[in-house]
């Protein structure tokens, strides 16, 4: 079953929930613009929102139903696009607020795509392999008249993987009678993925680490680092940061930190990927909360874990000079301010870890063509893009004398609103 509900505004949001946060950044980009105030109003609500019943049988031969939602945002430059999300605190409002982003960040990067979000109210911990492929097929299933190559285009997010993304585009296939490997992205390679997709969030978000670094006269090799996470996003800024020259004095997993002033040996620590929670079992002169991470004496901070890990509680601990968001929205609205305040530059998750959708889109394109891209090809690529996309916003910042998040929503929303404009309003 499928419905539309609304996404309210008292039931569903909180001072600092993902969707009141997205909607505060787009008014306040709104006040940087001449963009017609009607086109914003339509930005703050999503096109749809499905909500959708999946039942799954346990391995005990007992029946639970789980729901699944899919925001849909915007489609003005092109299909809905974003990713799922299997955790048990996925509801329809934290869909729609990443969906907002997701239309945001492919503005950004210039990118013939609109926002999507969506996901399973459901810890994939408690699950088995074969319950979680059920999971998935029957979640294709009911998502299956609103996603496509053409309509919207998932991939993997928070508690979903390369797998995931495989069953989900299997299942749907099945029941379109063809192989159809652009319905989602994020896939294996040998059935349509693309080389560096899993690595791209991470490289993005160190390519923009060094570019800040370069743009506030600093030495790349003269920086120190410290990383909130060290997951696919985190693991892969950190090491990339470390290979060129930057000092990475801590990194952390769920259970704390590792840290060392003279730098730590990005490649000798494992990733939650290669051995979950295992930052801590690496040797080092000492340890740290994740909280504490947060609050280093470093040049350079990369939350890269969670949304909501920098509040007004502890903004003015924040001692880096530069903030890069490698997670989707770790920064308050109102953390966001004292930041500001206090001077300390935050380059925003949708451009610093953009290059996810960025590869996705590069994936999409392989897939349409069925011509497989080099890795070398693809970074090339990523590259280019994110170059591209710093550029623009940066030109803002220096012409507007703008925060960088507003100078990338300023980049994100003019676009949109030409589009809009050009398209105009039916009927």
């Amino acid at each position: 079953m499928s419905t539309t509900p609304t996404v309210d505004d008292e039931a569903d949001e909180s001072p600092e929930s993902t969707l009141a946060t997205a909607r505060k950044q787009l008014e306040r980009a709104a006040t940087n613009t001449d963009v017609d105030p009607a086109i914003v109003e339509r930005l703050k609500h999503p096109t749809r929102v499905q909500q959708v019943s999946v039942p799954l049988e346990r391995e005990d031969g007992t029946v639970e139903v789980f729901t699944g939602y899919r925001a849909q945002h915007d489609d003005v430059r092109g299909p809905y696009k974003g990713g799922l999300r299997y955790h048990p605190e996925v509801t329809a409002a934290e869909c729609t607020g990443l969906s907002m982003w997701m239309t945001w960040k492919c503005a950004v990067m210039d990118l013939p795509f609109g926002g999507g979000k969506g996901g399973i109210a459901v810890d994939p911990k408690s699950l088995t392999d074969d319950e979680r492929e059920r999971l998935t097929r029957r979640f294709a299933e009911e998502l299956r008249d609103v996603v496509g190559p053409t309509k919207d285009v998932p991939a993997p997010d928070m508690g979903t993987d390369a797998q995931t993304m495989a069953w989900f585009m299997d299942a749907y296939s099945m029941q379109q009678g063809e192989t159809i490997p652009g319905v989602v992205t994020g896939k294996p390679p040998v059935i349509g993925g693309s080389y560096g997709r899993e690595a791209a969030p991470g490289r993005s978000t160190a390519i923009a680490a060094r570019e800040a670094i370069d743009y506030y006269g600093r030495d790349l090799a003269e920086t120190t680092v410290a990383v909130q996470g060290f997951g696919s996003v985190g693991a892969n800024a950190a090491r990339l940061l470390d290979d060129w020259g930057a000092t990475v004095v801590a990194v952390s997993d769920v259970n704390g930190a590792i840290y060392d002033p003279d730098g730590l040996d990005t490649r000798a620590v494992p990733t939650h990927e290669e051995e979950p929670e295992a930052v801590l079992t690496h040797e080092a002169p000492s340890t740290l909360s994740n909280e504490a991470v947060l609050e280093l004496d470093v040049d350079v901070l990369i939350p890269a874990a969670v949304g909501n890990v920098i509040t007004a509680n502890n903004a003015d601990a924040v001692d880096a000079d530069i903030v890069v968001e490698g997670a989707n929205g770790p920064t308050t609205f109102a953390a966001d301010e004292i930041l500001a305040e206090n001077g300390v530059a935050v380059i925003p998750d949708i451009l610093a870890n953009a290059g996810g959708v960025t590869v996705s889109y590069f994936e999409w394109l392989q897939d349409i063509n069925r011509r497989t891209w080099s890795l070398e090809r693809v970074n090339e690529e990523l590259e280019e893009q994110m170059l591209s996309a710093w550029n623009d916003v940066r030109a803002e910042v220096d012409e507007r004398d703008l925060p960088w998040r507003d100078a990338a929503y300023v980049v994100a929303l003019s676009r949109i609103a030409e589009a809009k404009g050009a398209r105009g309003l039916w009927p």
